[in-house]
């Protein structure tokens, strides 16, 4: 029995190496493809080995391992990095076999699998937000599996992603500054960035960028009182005052510190002059 397993090994070696992975496909025995995918995986030829599990997958199904298949088929695309497919057959798995021997395997990758096809910080984060909701979903069925420390820290470097595209929409409209070419119904770019700024704080409490956006608010507040009618100035400068407070309390060794003071010392000067 050994030595005919031995065999079938040595044969499945030859055609992955002498390049006959057409001969295999055409094979009509079920257990030579599924071991001669198996072969190619090993070697790395993930993609190839995926796509000779197309007829063991529906051949397989039914018998006591007739989900492995199509499992390994999700792994493999992930492998050869085809993260759409992955997720894709990967989901499939666990719909298809929810107490699968699989399924928790199957569900983090199909996490990651959206994980790894998120777009730059420049670009639509619809996908962002998708792979967020399918980690934390399988943290809430799976908090014990041994992947959900590594789910945690993706979430984490997801929502810092997220949390950089909202730093540069709130620096942009600082920058923009008094410029109203892009405001509508009477907007400005200094509350556009304050606003912006405040609610990325609301929603990423942890962001790693919090003392950026701080600073950030106060400038804008500041810079918002300046451009100001006189009529409005006095309370908004009061406002960059208070918030000025705020931040030397929240980041008294902050390297902004003497940005801050110097904020706070023209809003006081400013007050009195009014």
């Amino acid at each position: 029995m050994k030595s005919k397993a031995l065999l079938i090994g040595l044969t499945l070696l030859a055609f992955t190496s002498c390049g006959h992975y057409n001969k295999a496909l055409k094979s009509a025995d079920t257990d030579f493809k599924y071991e001669y995918a198996k072969q190619l995986a090993a070697v790395g030829r993930y993609n190839d080995a995926a796509f000779m599990l197309t007829d063991v997958i529906p051949a397989m199904k039914g018998t006591e391992k007739g989900d492995e298949p199509l499992f390994l088929y999700g792994m493999w695309k992930y492998l050869g990095h085809d993260y759409v497919t992955s997720e894709d057959y990967l989901k499939k798995y666990c719909q298809t076999y929810p107490t699968g021997h699989h399924v928790d395997e199957a569900r983090f990758y199909a996490a990651r699998s959206l994980y790894m096809s998120v777009p730059t910080t420049q670009l639509d984060q619809t996908d962002t937000y998708d792979a967020i909701t399918q980690l934390q979903s399988f943290l809430e069925i799976a908090p014990e599996s041994r992947f959900a420390p590594k789910a945690r820290e993706m979430i984490f470097e997801l929502q810092d992603q997220l949390i950089e595209k909202e730093y540069q929409a709130a620096r942009l409209y600082y920058n923009l500054g008094t410029y109203f070419g892009n405001c509508t119904m009477g907007g400005n770019n200094y509350e556009a960035c304050i606003i912006t700024s405040e609610n990325a704080l609301k929603d990423y409490p942890y962001a790693s960028r919090k003392e950026d956006f701080a600073i950030l608010i106060l400038k804008a507040k500041y810079e918002l009182a300046l451009s100001s009618v006189k009529s409005k100035q006095k309370e908004r400068y009061t406002d960059a005052i208070d918030e000025y407070y705020g931040f030397v309390n929240q980041y008294p060794n902050s390297s902004f510190i003497s940005k801050a003071k110097e904020i706070y010392e023209k809003s006081q000067k400013a007050v009195k002059a009014l």
